[in-house]
């Protein structure tokens, strides 16, 4: 039996690419199993099999078969493997430092993670049946946070809880560079200059195109609503690129 990790998910989702960014980036290696969200199928969130491993049926789902642990959650995920590896650059071992990237943490979930829900789902996921009025209290949510991060985050320091990169910004470059303009176009943030600066120098980070493959792939969709086979060829190579790259980790 394979002692790589096992990561379940697919690469469109923003909190898989969280995960698999950092692993990358660290160079653990892990093996990239296509789940589909909310599919009953036997590859999907909602199959028998993965609700007994992920209750919650949400991706990433991580799995190490040499002790058979499984979590999911892509923050619980890193805040794991950071623990367990001692990656104390990523989430730092000393109490006021960690602190930092906690606060943001907690924070991120009902702020800059509305990326998601006010943007990007509206388009690639009806199936959903978001209403008009969470879509715009996400949005608007978003936009809060947004300024948050320009005037007081990233007004103070390089990147989110100081000057070196954290799993903090691992976690907000995905959900706000998704809607970049090199990716699907949805937002401008040209009128932020600290949040422009912190997105040029997230993208300069290793591994960075080849998680973003998929978003890249895909293209521009402020304008014209993908079809669905663009998207699943989207993933699918970037599925196949992803797992050839962590398969030669070392």
């Amino acid at each position: 039996m394979s002692s790589k990790l096992k990561i379940f998910g697919v690469p469109m989702s923003q909190a898989v690419r969280t995960v698999l960014w950092m692993m990358l980036y660290k160079k653990l290696p892990f093996e990239l199993i296509i789940t589909a969200p909310g599919s009953q199928k036997e590859n999907g969130t909602r199959h028998p099999s993965y609700l007994e491993k992920y209750p919650n049926g949400t991706i990433p789902g991580l799995e190490d078969p040499e002790i058979g642990y499984l979590l999911s959650e892509s923050i619980a995920i890193m805040c794991y493997l950071c623990n367990k590896h001692k990656w104390n650059d990523l989430y730092p071992e000393d109490p006021e430092l960690r602190g930092k990237v906690d606060h943001y943490l907690h924070y991120h979930h009902r702020s800059i993670k509305e990326a998601s829900t006010g943007y990007f789902a509206p388009i690639l996921r009806p199936d959903l049946g978001l209403s008009e009025d969470l879509i715009n209290m996400s949005q608007k949510m978003f936009n809060n946070a947004l300024k948050a991060l320009e005037t007081q985050w990233l007004e103070k320091n390089k990147f989110i809880a100081g000057d070196h990169v954290t799993i903090a910004d691992f976690s907000a470059y995905v959900e706000i560079a998704q809607l970049n303009k090199q990716f699907t176009n949805l937002y401008d943030y040209s009128d932020f200059e600290n949040l422009s600066r912190w997105l040029e120098d997230m993208s300069k980070l290793p591994y960075h195109d080849d998680v973003h493959m998929v978003l890249t792939k895909m293209g521009d969709i402020s304008e014209t609503v993908p079809e669905m086979e663009i998207i699943m060829k989207a993933n699918l190579e970037t599925f196949s690129h992803l797992n050839e790259i962590a398969s030669n980790l070392s």
